[in-house]
């Protein structure tokens, strides 16, 4: 059976995880290279790509194909898939869950340089988003 309608061609913002079920935003191909081992051995062009934040589940990324990078297949340690004090809650200017709690400066000065587009959170952040959502609450 075929859809009746005609659809953008761009691929949904959300997507479920074929591992959680969970629905996750997208992410941008340019993001996922940047975290990836040996991005030379994978062919992320013209998939659709989103981020599982879910610290109970290994994939980190997931296609519409349900293909999927696992956390083991990263270079990068992913703040939100851990859960010790010393995760990294900002990859732009390399901040810690701990220190921005001993810290509380540190959320203003990223604040400050997000405005003045000093961050780089879309290759940075392996969420390919800014990381002031994941800073511990005030």
């Amino acid at each position: 059976m075929t859809d009746c309608c005609p659809t953008s061609g761009k691929p949904p913002r959300k997507y479920r995880c074929p591992v959680n079920g969970s629905e996750y935003a997208s992410v941008a191909s340019k993001t996922i290279l940047h975290h990836i081992n040996r991005t030379w051995e994978r062919n992320l062009s013209g998939k659709a790509y989103y981020f599982c934040s879910d610290s109970d589940c290994d994939v980190v990324y997931f296609g519409q194909d349900d293909s999927v990078i696992l956390k083991n297949e990263l270079r990068t340690k992913i703040g939100a898939k851990e859960t010790t004090p010393d995760r990294t809650v900002c990859y732009c200017f390399g901040v810690s869950y701990a220190t921005a709690l001993e810290n509380k400066t540190i959320v203003e000065f990223v604040k400050d340089k997000t405005k003045q587009a000093l961050c780089s959170c879309e290759t940075s952040n392996p969420s390919g988003r800014c990381c002031l959502k994941d800073f511990p609450k005030q």
